[in-house]
């Protein structure tokens, strides 16, 4: 009889998990079992072998137990049959536990009917309670819409009455006046009166005109309008929202788009789907036009798995130009990377990684690619040989996230709460970082290169230098876990020298906060959103920042002010928004399978 050894079965088991989308529990396994170390070749092993095999075992044991019978007493249904059952009872128990949970089943039926028709007047009664919730909403927001209104009456009266009498009293000092300079004129001579009568009424016109200016003034300033909070909060969203007819729609994802990156030199858009495809779109320059106008859509498809799609192992979970904007590397749930041209041609396939890939990133010489797998390696690859070079394997957990420092030296971080600075060629790391007590979800070298920014699910973001162990700053003004963090495009070194070097952290807490790198403080936190914040982005000049959150809406932010300028809502959770390299236009991908593409002006 053939016999499976601990080394097949230790396989069997972790495919299992890694399939069943245990991706903790199957690296932990992995590395515990040595799963790295052995000889099988995954590709050879069919998913779901695990359960194929002891579902071939059951089913066996099954027909030895139902043909151990004569036909005629033969029981046709053993669907009640437990696999624990047909382990430890025999064929005649086995008949017993069939009739009595057939009877028991049937009750059970006739109960979940009951309850269905119960949980039904449940929902109803509970739809009536919200529609009256909704509607006592409705009649409170509708009184204190009258009462606001009444409010701003009645000041805009108190004022008028106000203006009124300063009229009166202004009118009654004037003929006071006027009194008081005929009794002097009473004393002089007949020309002096009527020379000062001259002046008298050259007087009263200058005052009189004085007096209308002041009154105009008054009448064309906010006395009687709406106060500052009710400009800003209800003209200036009316006044922000991003109309229909700036927003190109792009369709043709048949899955959640959880990646999007427009290429540094040229129009095009590249977004990446868990429908197993990435998509390049040619977005024509200057202003969207309506989808009527515009004609088919320029598009092309980078199918990741030939055939069917929505394979989950073929997930494309994050994608990068490099700096020609000439080739597309693109990695995906399956732990492969790949590399497109802008024609949609498959150039290089990247394959050495044991799990998804989470993270992927070109240096800027473009010579190099890096890559973060949850197999808790990180991997520099020799892009013109079609090779890896080099296989970092310092983090006790999955890696979350990388980023080049410069063209050979770069930073990881891990669900092991741990940042590593790694170099090409170096077999150790040339620094460590360690202080969060949480995953690192997300690191970012600035513009030169000399500050590291880290965020975790500790609800803290930190900034570290080179030159010390420990962090120049910890930010802690967050609630919830920090998903992501983004640099300014300011400052030494960058197109905006002038401006000053800022930090952007976006939370779990529907916050996005913006940071004073040099002193460490909170310059301002963007109360916008409703929901988790899973994207920021700054433009290009350094003057606005876009967020994208789980709310389906999307602010565009006035760094100078601190407050919403556009806003725009689509129909879906926002994964990714990213500005053009002019700063006209952003795109934003959605859980609905679609891309938008938005035009800005000021």
């Amino acid at each position: 009889m053939t016999t499976i050894c601990s080394a097949e079965l230790n396989y069997l088991v972790f495919r299992y998990l890694q399939e069943s989308g245990f991706t903790h529990a199957a690296f932990t396994f992995g590395y515990e079992a040595g799963i790295n170390k052995c000889s099988i070749d995954g590709n050879l092993v069919p998913p779901h072998a695990l359960v194929t095999f002891v579902q071939k075992g059951l089913q066996y044991f099954e027909m030895e137990a139902n043909l151990s019978n004569c036909d005629a007493d033969l029981e046709e249904d053993f669907s009640f049959l437990q696999p624990l059952d047909l382990i430890t009872k025999d064929v005649h128990e086995l008949r017993q536990m069939i009739s009595e949970r057939r009877k028991k089943l049937l009750k059970e039926r006739k109960k979940e009917f009951e309850k269905e028709h119960e949980g039904e007047r449940v929902r109803a009664r509970e739809k009536e309670r919200r529609e009256r919730e909704k509607e006592v909403e409705k009649d409170r927001r509708e009184r204190e819409k009258e009462a606001e209104k009444d409010r701003r009456e009645r000041e805009k009266e108190a004022e008028k009455d106000r203006r009124e009498r300063e009229k009166e009293a202004e009118k009654d000092r004037r003929e006071r006046e006027k009194e008081a300079e005929k009794d002097r004129e009473k004393v002089e001579n007949d020309k002096e009166r009527e020379q000062q009568h001259g002046d008298q009424s050259a007087r009263e016109m200058v005052i009189d005109h004085e007096d209308r200016v002041h009154v105009k003034h008054e009448d064309n300033g906010a006395v009687g309008g709406p106060e500052p909070m009710d400009i800003s909060t209800t003209s200036t969203s009316q006044l922000c929202e991003i109309p229909s007819s700036d927003v190109t729609i792009l369709e043709g994802h048949t899955s959640e788009v959880c990646a999007c990156a427009w290429s540094p030199t040229g129009s095009l858009l590249a977004s990446g789907s868990g429908d197993s495809t990435a998509r390049i779109w040619t977005i024509a320059e200057g202003r969207c036009k309506p989808a009527a106008q515009s004609g088919p859509l320029n598009v092309l498809v980078l199918k990741h798995v030939r055939g069917k799609t929505n394979e989950k192992s073929k997930d494309v979970t994050t994608l990068d130009w490099n700096g020609e904007g000439t080739l597309l590397a693109t990695g995906s749930y399956d732990g492969q990377a790949r590399i497109w041209t802008t024609n949609g041609e498959l150039k290089s396939t990247l394959s050495k990684h044991k799990g998804p890939i989470f993270s992927l990133k070109w240096n800027k010489k473009g010579d190099y690619l890096l890559t973060g797998s949850c197999d808790q390696t990180a991997i520099v690859w020799d892009v013109k040989a079609e090779e890896w070079k080099q296989q970092f394997e310092f983090h006790s957990g999955p890696t979350l996230d990388v980023d080049w420092r410069n063209n050979v030296s770069f930073a990881t971080s891990s669900t092991d709460n741990m940042i590593y600075v790694c170099k090409v060629g170096e077999s150790h790391p040339i620094k460590t970082f360690a202080g969060h007590q949480g995953e690192v979800n997300c690191v970012k070298w600035d513009p030169t290169g000399s500050l590291l920014a880290s965020c975790s699910d500790d609800i803290t973001a930190k900034i570290w230098s080179m030159k010390q162990d420990t962090y120049l700053h910890d930010l802690r003004e967050h609630s919830k876990e920090i998903y992501t963090i983004r640099w300014s495009p300011t400052g030494p070194g960058t197109n905006n020298p002038n401006q000053k070097l800022v930090l952007a952290s976006a939370s779990f807490d529907s916050t996005v906060k913006l940071w004073d790198v040099e002193l460490g403080k909170l310059i301002y936190s963007l109360d916008g959103h409703r929901h988790p914040v899973y994207s920021v982005a700054f433009s290009p000049n350094g003057e606005y920042l876009v967020s994208g959150s789980l709310d389906r809406s999307m602010h565009i932010w006035s760094l100078k002010e601190g407050k919403i300028v556009k806003t725009y809502t689509g129909n879906g959770g926002i994964f990714e928004v990213c500005w053009n390299k002019e700063g006209d236009k952003i795109a934003a991908c959605f859980a609905n399978n679609t891309v938008c593409v938005l035009d800005f002006r000021m």
